[in-house]
């Protein structure tokens, strides 16, 4: 019939198109081979031709800046809560506990208060909020003005931080500055996935981590340098700016990536982007694949509703449980709140800034560590490595704690303090090289392009939620298990650590649109999610009557 005649027509062109990219392909890697100069991936495919071009290279230092601006945030809140000046503005009630002592009934309850944590945790209850409007803004505007978008609720949030008269106007720039670390989080990470050569994608991905701890170092060396002064805190919060505004010029001065081209129908620009960030002209067979993932992905017409698909389980899985673990290895709680943890256990005010400065310089080189071994080493080994670290600092430092502070003594003395920083730095530069960047790595490159802005989406959302409650509840959490607290974060590093062994394969040098077939399918267990779904698809293409699941009864899968 004239229908099926047409349906026919419609598969010949894909089967072609199909054909065409293997053969490309394969052309590709002979050539490359001729010449000496082929990429091979460990998974055992052919890498597509790319240089690492200046572009490149200045195209994701400068989206990297979320990154800054994030860890600014993070790092400036415990700073500026342990500043006398800050506390009897805003919060008099904590300020009388840390001057008077019998006051508390433990050392350990402080800063236990609830306005006091919300102030914290107010940006990623906002932040997780606006990562649903991001993930709109993501997949139909692009990466690039999303994170316009985030540098302009940055810049909002400063303002209102640096310039607050009282608690509320302190909270809503803590509320836009959330905003913007929804926006933010949502788009960089995938523009830096998009736009990096395969080969060193792990590495110019995590360029957004190693800017987070960036940011946290610069906040604590500024809240170092403040803390005498009783405007310290406005200075603190308003040098947040800069940050803010390297991002909006990033922005701007950046080009979008051809995925997110191809995706919105812009074939023409897309592959003049490829092009210059590849710096070769034989960019067709990655040009192709493009295409391709493009075409699946505007069949998906409900993106969150197809992620619940039994395919995609295994991406979506690892996904929520890094961003749920990550949270539970306990490190936001001890960035967060560094300042005031080093003084809850007998660290003088200026000693506790200066330890968390350390931490925060260990934490920055650290993170260049895994720049470095990620695309050599691999995630899984990563990932383990920094387990077993985690797990015996934290452990160590229970015990510690446990001996030394009880709930009416604090004197920890020299040996054991200096014991305690560098258990914490032991702790922090194994999450800096591990659980840090590779939380938000291994989302943006595992998931379909088809979810992929969807699955970032989750993420984010899944991340913020997580890193709320940790924030919200620390202080309390510290003030009722006391030293146990760190007996509780090691029990989730030794979960978590089962959990990457046995369900958390490796996907180093994968290409982004071939992960279903080398990482998926060869997994023992995520293998059986990937093999049934694609045989309920295939019977689906296959009708009865010739008018199967959107195929009409023609099978072109060889």
């Amino acid at each position: 019939s004239p229908d099926q005649s047409y349906y026919l027509i419609a598969h010949r062109k894909q089967i072609f198109c199909r054909i065409t990219l293997r053969v490309l392909r394969r052309q590709t890697a002979l050539s490359q081979a001729m010449a000496g100069g082929g990429f091979v991936s460990s998974a055992g495919g052919t890498e597509f031709e790319a240089k690492i071009t200046p572009i490149v290279i200045m195209s994701c230092i400068m989206a990297a800046t979320g990154g800054l601006m994030f860890g600014y945030d993070v790092g400036v809140s415990g700073g500026v809560t342990s500043m006398p000046a800050f506390l009897e503005k805003f919060f008099p009630v904590v300020a009388r506990k840390t001057q008077d002592p019998t006051l508390n009934n433990s050392n350990y309850c402080k800063y236990d208060n609830q306005g006091l944590q919300l102030f914290t945790s107010s940006l990623y209850l906002a932040g997780l909020t606006a990562t649903f409007f991001a993930s709109y803004t993501t997949r139909t505007l692009g990466r690039r003005p999303t994170m316009l978008i985030a540098g302009l609720f940055f810049i909002a949030g400063v303002v209102l931080n640096a310039a607050a008269q009282d608690l509320a106007m302190l909270i809503v720039g803590r509320i836009l500055l959330g905003c913007g670390v929804g926006f933010a989080n949502q788009a960089v990470p995938l523009f830096l996935s998009e736009i990096a050569p395969t080969r060193i994608r792990g590495a110019l991905n995590i360029l957004f981590q190693l800017n987070v701890t960036i940011g946290i170092l610069f906040a604590n060396l500024i809240n170092y340098g403040t803390a005498k002064g009783g405007w310290g805190w406005r200075l603190s919060l308003g040098l947040a700016g800069v940050p803010a505004v390297l991002l909006t010029v990033g922005a701007l001065l950046v080009s979008e990536t051809p995925n997110s081209l191809i995706e919105r129908g812009r074939l023409d620009e897309g592959k003049a982007v490829l092009r210059k960030i590849r710096g070769t002209d034989k960019i067709e067979p990655e040009f192709l694949e493009l295409v391709e993932a493009s075409r699946i992905a505007k069949e998906v017409k409900h993106p969150f509703r197809n992620l619940l698909k039994r395919k995609n389980r295994p991406p979506l899985v690892i996904s929520i449980a890094l961003q749920i673990f990550q949270q539970c290895t306990g490190i936001n709680a001890i960035m967060f709140y560094a300042p005031v943890l080093f003084n809850t256990v007998g660290f003088g005010s200026d000693a506790s800034l200066y330890s968390a400065v350390i931490t925060g310089a260990v934490n920055v080189l650290s993170t260049v560590v895994s720049i470095y071994s990620v695309d050599r080493l691999g995630r899984r080994k990563l990932l383990l490595e920094a387990g077993v670290q985690m797990l015996l600092s934290q452990v160590v430092i229970a015990v510690v704690l446990g001996i030394k502070v009880t709930d009416h003594s604090d004197d920890l003395g020299k040996g054991f303090a200096a014991l305690v920083v560098i258990m914490v730095c032991t702790f922090v530069s194994a999450f800096a090289w591990s659980w840090g960047p590779l939380g938000w790595l291994i989302p943006s490159e595992t998931f379909p392009l088809e979810t992929r802005s969807a699955g970032q989406s989750v993420t984010v959302c899944v991340n913020l939620l997580f890193t709320f409650v940790i924030a919200q509840a620390f202080l309390s959490m510290l003030c009722h298990f006391k030293f146990g607290i760190f007996l509780f974060f090691s029990g989730w590093v030794a979960v978590m650590s089962v959990f990457v062994f046995f369900l958390v394969p490796e996907t180093k040098n994968v290409p982004i649109e071939e992960m279903t077939d080398k990482v998926w399918a060869q997994h023992w267990l995520w293998k059986r999610f990937v093999e049934e779904d694609g045989d309920v698809e295939m019977e689906g293409r296959v009708g009865v009557n010739g008018k199967g699941n959107g195929s009409n009864g023609v099978d072109y899968s060889s």
